[in-house]
């Protein structure tokens, strides 16, 4: 029977051939569970992710719910500090308040004069506000440097370099008045007629200062109700000190400056009030070298006085009409960028604009180019010139008819 049991030993050895397949099947099958496994362990990961977004969330919700919970605040106006922990307080309700002060508030930050937050229940107070500032003078603050730069001015050289030395230097070396001893002007007066340049050297200074730049129009401080010009006045002041280094540049400064009469309507007297008030923040606006104050007005003749005394406006630069050279330097800067024809004088257009302002310059080199797209022209030629030259010369002899005679 051994024949019998070697036979049966040969026939129990498997194929190689399935042992492979075998091997290859399991092989795909580890893939698979590895390839699961990732998928697996990256779906863990966004779960365990979006956890923690909704536990934050969960968390900011829970702490808006506790802010709706708490009771209001109400405003207060601090009186006066009595020792580090007491204050006598003037309520927006009425009465005044002899109350705590909590520990989370600096006590070297509550000065009289201050907004405060008082418990409803215990009206100790809680937070210190920031100083109330009407929406109006918020307006006035650029935030963005203004795009003008020096080399944007042209025929206003003297007035320029008066500027650098009177507010520029002022505002970035103030050392330098330190070392001498003296104090910086205080106020500096733009005069001269409408467009040649009053408002452009301002901005241009401020861009070169990076100052806060806060431009006031006369006219805007001129208000219906007693007392709301003045308010107005005190609060552009105080935005210039919160944010300085800046300047305020007070365009059209006759509307609220002209002199006071003995005689006036209420609108008038309103108007003296405003005008009383700035010169009140003129004088007594001293941070040295931090803010500086830039008027321009076309009406130099109808100032009070009092605005134009030493230690107020410091300063007066006038502003002429451009000469030959300046108005070449202006056309210069106004065609830099436009496609001009070959045989267009520079010099030429100089000679024939005389008595024109920058501004009349600028609205020149915009009706040539006009001109020129009318035509369908790709190039502005001297002829284009000459015609912006003849219409803006026509233009202002219709406004100065219409002045006239109505």
């Amino acid at each position: 029977m051994p024949g019998t049991a070697d036979a049966k030993d040969e026939g129990s050895v498997e194929n190689p051939t399935d042992l492979m397949d075998q091997v290859r099947e399991l092989e795909r099958r580890i893939r698979i569970l590895q390839r699961r496994i990732s998928a697996l362990e990256n779906e863990s990961q966004m779960h365990r992710a979006e956890k923690s977004r909704l536990a934050k969330e969960n968390q900011s919700l829970r702490s808006e719910l506790d802010k709706l919970r708490q009771p209001p605040l109400i405003t207060a106006t601090v009186l006066e500090m009595l020792g580090d922990d007491k204050a006598i307080v003037k309520s927006s309700t009425g009465p005044n308040f002899f109350v705590n002060v909590a520990s989370s508030v600096p006590k070297d930050k509550l000065l009289p004069g201050m907004r405060v937050a008082l418990n409803q229940r215990s009206f100790a107070v809680v937070q210190a506000l920031p100083s109330p500032l009407d929406p109006m003078i918020r307006a006035m603050e650029i935030e963005d440097a203004p795009d003008v730069t020096y080399a944007d001015i042209g025929g206003l050289d003297d007035q320029l370099d008066e500027l650098k030395g009177t507010v520029e230097t002022p505002l970035t070396r103030p050392e330098l008045f330190e070392t001498i001893g003296i104090d910086p002007p205080r106020g500096v007066l733009l005069t001269g007629p409408p467009g040649t340049g009053k408002t452009l050297c301002a901005r241009a200074v401020a861009r070169e200062t990076t100052a806060t730049f806060i431009r006031v129009i006369g006219s805007e401080l001129v208000q219906k109700f007693i007392g709301e010009g003045a308010r107005l006045v005190r609060e552009v002041f105080q935005l210039a000190k919160d944010k300085a280094p800046a300047i305020i540049f007070i365009d059209e400064l006759d509307a609220v400056g002209s002199h006071r009469l003995d005689v006036a309507t209420s609108g008038d007297r309103e108007v003296q009030r405003t005008l009383m008030q700035l010169l009140s923040e003129l004088d007594g606006f001293s941070i040295r070298g931090q803010v500086a104050v830039v008027a321009a007005t076309n009406r130099p003749d109808i100032l009070d006085p009092a605005l134009l005394r030493p230690g107020r406006f410091d300063r007066i630069i006038k502003f002429p009409f451009p000469k030959r050279e300046g108005r070449e330097q202006i056309f210069k800067i106004h065609t830099r960028k436009m496609s001009k024809c070959p045989g267009v004088d520079i010099a030429q257009l100089a000679v024939m604009t005389d008595e024109m302002t920058g501004a009349d310059v600028k609205a020149i080199c915009t009706e040539a180019g006009m001109f020129a797209i009318t035509e369908g022209r790709k190039c502005v030629t001297q002829q284009d010139f000459r015609e912006a030259i003849a219409k803006v010369k026509n233009r202002q002899k219709d406004e100065f008819t219409s002045a006239m005679f109505g």
